[in-house]
């Protein structure tokens, strides 16, 4: 919504800035402001320069474009002493350190790209009489986090550091908040901005503070771009598909559920979707593909999140080898244009995307890892192997997930170098054509890179009456209380019945893929903004509460300045406590009150 003065001539509320006048309902906050949330200090003091620069006639968010004609790499890059580039420069950013001096002094801008230096002197930004720009404005109203736009050229300082000597300087935005100051001295970082509670919830300060955190998203950026130009380059077409679904298909997950009201029918936000893009592959596209937003309920650790990204293609007339080549050559051109080789150190291990990856069949890595054979076992014997193996199982597991649980728990994490585990039992894979010389298996592979699944691709099922019985068999699990089996999906099994040629599709989880490209072992290092549990954020406080049992409203207003914030807090504090804290806050703050007398604490607070 925007917001515009009240003043109906425009032109004439944009003369003078008045932030009551230019944002009505500040007036009403400030007269309720005693209900917000307690300030701190260095926040109190921000917001009293915010008022000192209104006061000047300076508008700490002014409306209008400031025009950038460079950045902070471009001219770290190419200034050269002595030539003329750079002879008139304009750019904006972040302060992020100050030297105060006399008639000159220095700070440093951050931008997009990096930071540079600025020389500020008095007398060029303040070429009158005036001197108010710098002596009040650069030296007492602005701070560090401040957004700031300057014009100047550029020059090299006495100690060799390439600067800009700004001649004029525009205030563009008043952080009312500090930021957490990130030292460096001999190559060591104090007072660093680490803890990932608060990094991943204060996102955009993790980016403004550490500049490695910025770099990580370039580069996811990056792996898609690479990605999506592979795929053009081959023919194949981007789409979208729905992400409200009447029916949670193409994976085994728990959904998130939701209501449309206006069909009265429950939707699910996808866990895949996979039967879209294969449904467009009976609509006869010969390739698709989607870099999809997909959303599972369940749990949440170091390599899940609830919304996660996925890459997946379909391409008609191919099978799951030629699938595996295909995903050898796109990963190792990725890996290349994205690091300049083949290989990437992750934990201190390096791993190699030079062609061709392993591929090792998933019975014959059970038996590999576990001494044994467990191909033509039933559930049963299944169950038994799983017990003897420590492996907790319950009687809503069928064949599949069994197996699934023997390779997750003893084999996985095994496979460091990118592996093709192929071959899956038909219980695991209800999506997946039959295996062409064993019907007890299917035509599947997972890419297990570094321990974890990367990539899940199959020779695509397209037999109408074979996937109606894997369906049913998944209805069948789930009546057993299998919470992840798969709904039947008959309008899928309609659009298999007209005909689908001979397909091959592949997923790849883009999270879990940057996570190895850039060096991170959190999936929350490579979202931007992960999924949190909710923020404990404390009530309002109001002075009322304390008025209310007897406290003169002035002295009220202290107890929450004194970090009071609640009665019973206040009355379990000894009154000796209480007289020399308020007493102490009228000495510092300079109040217009009586000191205290702990005759009228103990009233206050019932103690003796």
């Amino acid at each position: 919504m925007l917001l515009r003065p009240r003043n109906e001539n425009r032109a004439a509320a944009g003369k003078s800035f008045n932030n009551h006048t230019t944002y009505p309902f500040l007036a009403t906050f400030a007269k309720n402001s005693h209900m917000s949330v307690i300030l701190s200090e260095q926040e109190q003091v921000r917001r009293a320069a915010l008022q000192e620069l209104q006061q000047l006639g300076i508008n700490p968010y002014p409306p209008e474009a400031f025009e950038v004609n460079t950045t902070a790499e471009t001219i770290l890059a190419n200034f050269k002493e002595g030539g003329d580039t750079f002879s008139h420069v304009s750019i904006a950013g972040r302060i992020m350190s100050r030297r105060i001096m006399g008639a000159a002094s220095f700070c440093e801008l951050q931008d997009a790209t990096g930071r540079i230096q600025l020389y500020v002197k008095r007398d060029d930004i303040c070429p009158g009489d005036d001197k108010t720009l710098y002596n009040t404005v650069f030296k007492r109203l602005l701070d560090i986090g401040d957004i700031i736009g300057v014009t100047g050229y550029v020059f090299v300082t006495q100690m060799g550091e390439i600067s800009i000597h700004i001649t004029s300087l525009k205030v563009l935005s008043k952080s009312l908040r500090p930021l957490p100051i990130v030292k460096e001295k001999d190559g060591q970082l104090f007072d660093a901005f680490t803890d990932p509670e608060q990094r991943y919830r204060m996102r955009y300060v993790d980016l403004i503070v550490n500049e490695q955190v910025k770099n990580t998203f370039v580069k996811r950026t990056k792996v898609i771009n690479v990605m999506r130009d592979f795929f053009n380059a081959k023919g194949y077409l981007e789409v979208e598909t729905p992400i409200l679904q009447p029916i949670p298909g193409g994976a085994a997950a728990r959904p998130f559920v939701t209501h449309h009201n206006a069909l009265d029918i429950p939707l699910y936000l996808r866990i895949a979707n996979e039967l879209y893009l294969k449904r467009l592959i009976v609509g006869g596209f010969d390739g698709v593909y989607e870099f999809a937003k997909d959303f599972r309920n369940e749990g949440m650790d170091r390599t899940h999140n609830p919304e996660f990204t996925v890459l997946e293609i379909y391409v008609a007339y191919k099978d799951y080898l030629w699938m595996m080549d295909f995903t050898e050559e796109l990963l190792a051109n990725v890996v290349e244009q994205v690091h300049g080789n083949k290989s990437v150190v992750v934990d201190g291990k390096e791993i190699s995307f030079s062609r061709p990856f392993r591929r090792v069949p998933i019975l014959e890595a059970i038996r590999e890892h576990t001494g044994i054979d467990v191909s033509g076992m039933d559930e049963i014997q299944l169950k038994e192997v799983c017990r003897t193996l420590g492996i907790e199982v319950n009687e809503t597991m069928g064949k599949g997930k069994l197996i699934d649980e023997l390779f997750g728990e003893k084999c996985e994490h095994h496979y460091i170098q990118p592996t093709f585990i192929t071959d899956y039992p038909v219980e695991m894979s209800p999506l997946c054509k039959r295996h062409r010389s064993n019907p007890e298996l299917t035509e599947r592979f997972e890419l297990m890179i570094n321990g974890k699944e990367i990539a899940n691709a199959y020779t695509e099922l397209n037999d109408p009456i074979d996937q109606r019985m894997r369906f049913e068999e998944q209805l069948r699990l789930s009546e057993r209380g299998d919470s992840e089996a798969m709904f039947i999906d008959q309008d899928f099994l309609r659009a298999l019945e007209f005909g689908m040629p001979p397909t091959s599709g592949m997923g790849i989880g883009i999270d879990r893929f940057v996570m190895l490209i850039t060096g991170q072992t959190s999936i929350q290092e490579v979202l931007l903004f992960p999924q949190m549990r909710p923020e404990k954020i404390r009530k309002a406080v109001s002075h009322e509460m304390f008025t209310e049992i007897g406290v003169p409203e002035d002295w009220a207003r202290q107890l929450i300045q004194a970090g009071y914030q609640t009665v019973e807090s206040f009355k379990n504090e000894k009154p000796q406590v209480l007289q020399q804290k308020l007493n102490g806050l009228r000495k510092k703050n300079k109040l217009d009150l009586p000191a205290v007398q702990l005759e009228e604490i103990m009233l206050w607070t019932g103690n003796q």
